[in-house]
């Protein structure tokens, strides 16, 4: 007996130091990926003085990463459940490394797009993979949830720490933002060794569907990227526009026939699972929306360098990183859904205030509303991955995370996209800050209204 109670004790510690491994790599793919998306945003005018582009050029820096990101999402989803998800976030990891490195070395845009382009494709493979660890990990509900807390602090450090960190690293060389992915990926991929293998789901790959899938994403993004600076009656927009809209009509109908596709679409009969989706979009059309275009208002119309810029930026992120390890628990008092609406729409108030914001307002009042959209980094996302991975079946955690990550990255590629075009001409350009504020805060207060119909959740019980 004593025995037995010896190794069942061994295999628990065991266990424990195989989910400590599994979700420290996870928070460090997570960090990396967010890290990328917004660490840009205050070098962009560096990055236009010493490689040259416009508005356009800076956009595609930002949105090239976005593009293949959303695009490959759903597939990458669907690839990480079928061939295991710690071989798509190690494979992912590594390519991130090179594609970073490349980054830094680029020595004109367009090889510096090119490999944003390969980044985007490397945080597709992790991502969904990122959160399908987490969900094999940790198989008791509150335990899990607890888990997203601790991994969501990944993107809370990069979101707080990716301005300033752009701001001082700038000072130097701006191609440092890159190479700092390397230690990281190389400890993630470290921790990863020393994870248990992933279950693989041994089903045939759809490839109608995957490529149906790439095509609706991709031309979508697209479209929405080049719309922001041609306008929508642009050829190559509408034939974008085309492409997406009958790529996903061949997507839908593959996946009605398909015996094994890829993306089970009775998923979607779960209300829980649509309007977690839709929060997934409208959370980064804010907060993902902001910091692009506050960086270039500050920067070319209130004249601070990156480093001041980042400073500005400074409280709304420290906000987030310190609530975040305390999502959980929050969630667990006041129930998810309550939590999950009143981050919404904490982003509304702080969104719609600082578009009302005259352009020489204070910079400490700008600074102090953001805060309120800072606060929807651990109220909103935390709490809707753990709706969502609560609601799928084991083995469908990869697609769904591709689902829920597509619909962010959808979200802030149009955000990029319409408030782009806004900004483009120097006449408008303070009328254009004020317009893609207050769009974004009429999304998040729409979704707001639509995540009081999630059900009720307090201390892991639901009511209907």
């Amino acid at each position: 007996m004593i025995t037995q109670l010896s190794t069942r004790s061994g295999d628990t510690d065991k266990q424990n130091r195989h989910a400590n491994s599994t979700l420290i790599a996870a928070l460090l793919g997570f960090f990396t990926i967010t890290l990328d998306a917004v660490v840009v945003n205050v070098t962009l005018p560096t990055i236009r003085h010493d490689l040259g582009g416009g508005v356009a050029g800076l956009q595609w820096v930002v949105d090239g990463y976005t593009l293949m990101f959303a695009a490959l999402l759903l597939t990458a989803g669907s690839l990480s459940d079928r061939v295991g998800a710690k071989r798509a976030f190690g494979g992912g990891m590594v390519l991130f490394v090179f594609a970073s490195v490349a980054c830094g070395l680029a020595p004109t845009l367009g090889l510096l797009v090119a490999a944003r382009f390969v980044q985007g494709m490397a945080a597709a493979a992790m991502m969904p993979a990122s959160m399908a660890l987490i969900r094999q990990a940790y198989d008791d509900p509150r335990a899990r949830a607890r888990a997203v807390g601790i991994w969501a602090m990944g993107g809370a450090v990069a979101s707080s720490s990716g301005p300033v960190l752009g701001g001082v690293l700038t000072l130097i060389d701006w191609r440092l933002i890159f190479f700092i992915n390397v230690p990281v990926g190389v400890l993630a991929c470290v921790l990863l060794t020393r994870t248990d293998a992933s279950a693989t789901l041994r089903v045939p790959f759809d490839p109608i569907g995957q490529l149906t899938g790439v095509l609706a994403m991709g031309g979508l993004t697209y479209g929405a990227i080049e719309a922001g600076s041609r306008g929508f009656t642009d050829s190559a927009v509408i034939a974008a526009f085309v492409v997406a809209v009958v790529s996903m009509i061949a997507f839908i109908r593959s996946q009605h026939l398909v015996a094994h596709p890829m993306l089970p679409l009775e998923m979607f009969r779960s209300r829980t699972v649509t309007i977690v989706t839709a929060t997934g979009f409208a959370f980064m059309v804010g907060y993902f929306g902001l910091p692009f275009v506050v960086s270039l208002f500050l920067q070319q119309h209130r004249g601070l360098d990156a480093l001041h810029t980042g400073v500005v930026f400074l409280p709304m992120m420290l906000v987030g990183l310190l609530l975040t390890p305390f999502s959980a628990r929050i969630s667990e008092h006041f129930g998810r859904r309550t939590v999950i609406a009143t981050g919404l729409t904490l982003m509304t108030a702080g969104l719609a205030a600082v578009g009302l914001l005259p352009a020489t307002a204070p910079l400490w009042l700008v600074s102090a509303l953001m805060v309120l959209v800072g606060l929807g980094g651990p109220t909103v996302s935390p709490p809707a991955t753990a709706v969502l991975l609560d609601t799928v079946p084991h083995h469908q955690a990869g697609v769904a995370s591709g689902v829920f990550n597509t619909s962010r990255q959808i979200g802030g590629a149009l955000a990029i996209a319409v408030f782009g075009g806004l900004l483009t001409n120097p006449d408008t350009f303070v009328r254009g800050v004020h317009a893609s504020l207050l769009i974004a805060a009429a999304v998040t207060a729409l979704t707001a209204s639509l995540t009081l119909s999630l059900p009720r959740t307090t201390q892991q019980h639901e009511e209907p």
